[in-house]
């Protein structure tokens, strides 16, 4: 809808004047503005002549709201806008004010924004975080792995009522059940009770990190995040390539830090104790079973372990 402004300024005087009494005549005959008119009785043609275009915006605004097209194809000045009157009574006189208040569409996108805002990944693809959850079609996907799903509701309840624990979760189960995908679950809970959260994939990390040696800064700023962010999620740890460097001086200094503070969560195709022998080994020094005991020894006594069984979901979610 073109804005009272510009109709008014591509008319002549003469036409100004019949165009503004049709308009006038519109609005005074439009049912909001009866409504309005009859709430407050000293609202006269006087005050509505000065007033003409806040009344015009406002019933247009309304008109199109009735029709709403869809947050991304809102017609209105001021996309996910309307204008809302307030009328004062000042000296005796009436005052009529238009301020632009955000729609339900609005408030929605904006509290969903605030929420995407606290949750970072490293390595994970978006589209996993951003599909949306049911709670019910996470339950009922398959049976077998309700148990271990009821544990991370309770996990997330838990923490909603009771404030953030020290204590993770450790995920392991086969291919495909949805391990992944319920850390994301964790993660956009926690986040609309105001919690930040970052998930990081484990064997894309430990890759980048050998190039990112040569970027100091960037490093320690990704490390920081890491080791301040409420909630952390290495996903899919024991897929990854370890180096000592990784280990012993960025695994460990994150989960030094964290332990006893906030809570870290896993997913892995490992039980802890195959975890373990992972750590143990890497690719320069070989088998170190006392650095994978050290690093275990940061890991296993601030976990509740999660078995997830049932078939290979994936590609279904």
């Amino acid at each position: 809808m073109e804005s009272l402004g510009e109709l008014l300024e591509s008319m002549k005087s003469s036409a100004l004047r019949r165009r503004t009494a049709e308009i006038t005549e519109e609005l005074l005959k439009n049912p909001l503005i009866q409504a309005m008119r009859a709430e407050y009785p000293e609202i006269d043609d006087r005050v509505l002549r000065i007033n003409l275009s806040k009344l015009y915006q406002y019933a247009g605004d309304q008109a199109n709201c009735k029709q709403c097209p869809g947050l991304d194809h809102c017609p209105n000045d001021f996309q996910g806008h309307y204008s809302k009157l307030d009328i004062q009574r000042v000296n005796g006189t009436v005052e009529i004010y238009e301020r632009k208040t955000p729609c339900s569409l609005q408030v929605a996108k904006t509290n969903e924004d605030q929420i995407r805002k606290r949750i970072r990944s490293f390595y994970v693809d978006d589209k996993a975080l951003n599909e949306g959850y049911d709670h019910m079609e996470i339950m009922a996907k398959d049976r077998l792995r309700a148990p271990g799903v009821h544990q991370v509701f309770k996990y997330i309840k838990e923490t909603k009522e009771n404030g953030l624990s020290p204590r993770g979760l450790y995920l392991t189960g086969s291919f495909g059940t949805g391990k992944t995908y319920l850390m994301g679950y964790l993660l956009y809970e926690l986040a609309m009770a105001g919690y930040s959260g970052v998930i990081v994939y484990m064997p894309d990390f430990v890759e980048d990190l050998k190039t990112m040696m040569q970027d100091g800064p960037k490093l320690k700023e990704m490390i920081e995040t890491m080791k301040n962010c409420d909630l952390l999620i290495f996903d899919d740890i024991g897929a990854e390539n370890l180096s000592p460097w990784v280990r012993d001086h960025v695994l460990g200094s994150i989960l030094n830090y964290r332990m006893n503070r906030k809570p870290t969560f896993y997913t892995s195709n490992y039980p802890l104790d195959g975890l373990e022998r992972h750590l143990s080994f890497t690719s320069k020094d070989g088998e170190e079973a006392h650095k994978g005991q050290r690093l275990m020894n940061r890991i296993a006594p601030f976990v509740d372990v999660v078995h997830l069984y049932g078939e290979n979901q994936r590609g279904k979610f």
